[in-house]
């Protein structure tokens, strides 16, 4: 069992999370972090402090994210990585993940400091799950405008509007990253779930699996 120390790879290891908004990446890396006792860091929590500067560039429409912000958080997450990484850290970066340029840059961070990247894409399979999930999720954000969240999809058509945009540019070769893919919407429960990324990250990333992983079995996604 891990005490309250960081979990230690041969090199450091960023963990990317790759995944469209509601598809369960940020519980899962939420449940991953916690286990192997290694920073989270997440795109949103950039943005969700950012609603002043999108009321100044955009007042007419609070949440259509503009392009300027959704960049300067990629550009936080990655520096804020850089920083852990140079210190022997390893880190949970939990973005979208959507262009292949993103992951370029994280491969990049990596190299410089001798260190590893893996993939973890939550791809749900059951859409009508994964609808329920988003929506029920865009309900509660509305109850409070401007809070948490304000910048995430809210409805289906959000998301549909959001992968036309895309292109199919999500969809893109990752290399000799190691990547493993989960349905967040399949049969197997959570505490499974956890439990097999937990084994590909100590796999691919040079350690002995000395974690203890512990949560509830009933969470939800």
């Amino acid at each position: 069992m891990m005490g309250e120390s960081q979990h230690k790879f041969d090199a450091p290891l960023i963990i990317a999370m790759k995944g469209h908004p509601g598809g369960g990446k940020t519980t899962l890396a939420r449940s991953i972090a916690s286990s192997l006792k290694i920073p989270l860091i997440d795109k949103d929590d950039i943005l969700d402090c950012t609603l002043h500067l999108q009321n100044t560039l955009i007042p007419s429409s609070p949440t259509t994210l503009s392009p300027l912000l959704n960049d300067l958080s990629y550009n936080a997450i990655w520096q804020v990585a850089s920083t852990q990484l140079r210190l022997g850290l390893s880190v949970i970066v939990d973005s979208p993940l959507s262009r292949k340029a993103h992951l370029d840059r994280l491969r990049e961070i990596a190299a410089s400091v001798g260190g590893r990247i893996l993939i973890v894409e939550c791809k749900p399979k059951d859409e009508a799950e994964w609808r329920r999930r988003l929506e029920r999720r865009g309900a509660e954000t509305s109850l409070i405008p401007g809070g948490p969240g304000w910048h995430k999809p809210a409805t289906w058509r959000d998301i549909e509007t959001r992968l036309e945009g895309y292109g199919g540019c999500t969809e893109y070769d990752v290399g000799d990253v190691p990547k493993m893919v989960v349905d967040t919407t399949g049969p197997v429960k959570f505490d499974q779930l956890c439990s097999d990324v937990l084994e590909f990250i100590v796999a691919h990333g040079g350690a002995s699996p000395s974690y203890h992983h512990h949560h509830q079995t009933s969470k939800e996604m």
